[in-house]
């Protein structure tokens, strides 16, 4: 996805994963802050349950001082996994997504991530370094 008013590319994909093995809300992924890069798209957020009960998860984010409610207490059934995603989430420079388990060493997180730059760097140009 692209915004057609600001030039941007494809820098790197990665997958953010968690255990969540305590009830701490904890920082899932942050976005990159340097000058180059102006955004990430998350296009998936899974969550899996290998416990025979069920289970909550809450998912923030954070935008310099405020604190974003995404999904609070959001369940997900015993032995399952659940999509939390329906679209694109956006995030800028520097925000970041925190998860927090109701009980620990139940559920798994794994979010997939497009991490966009303000400037294309070509593998011929990687080559000169």
């Amino acid at each position: 996805m692209l915004i057609t008013s600001i030039p941007q590319y494809i820098q790197g994909l990665t997958n953010a994963k968690l255990d969540l093995t305590n009830t701490n809300n904890t920082v899932l992924y942050t976005t990159p802050s340097d000058a180059d890069f102006n955004a990430s798209i998350v296009s998936s957020i899974l969550v899996s349950n290998d416990s025979g009960s069920a289970d909550t998860i809450t998912l923030t984010l954070i935008s310099g001082s405020d604190t974003f409610s995404v999904f609070k207490l959001e369940e997900v059934g015993a032995v399952s996994t659940k999509e939390l995603l329906l679209k694109d989430l956006i995030l800028q420079g520097g925000e970041i997504l925190k998860v927090q388990a109701a009980t620990g060493g139940r559920l798994h997180v794994v979010a997939s991530i497009q991490e966009l730059s303000k400037t294309r760097v070509t593998t011929s140009a990687l080559a000169q370094i």
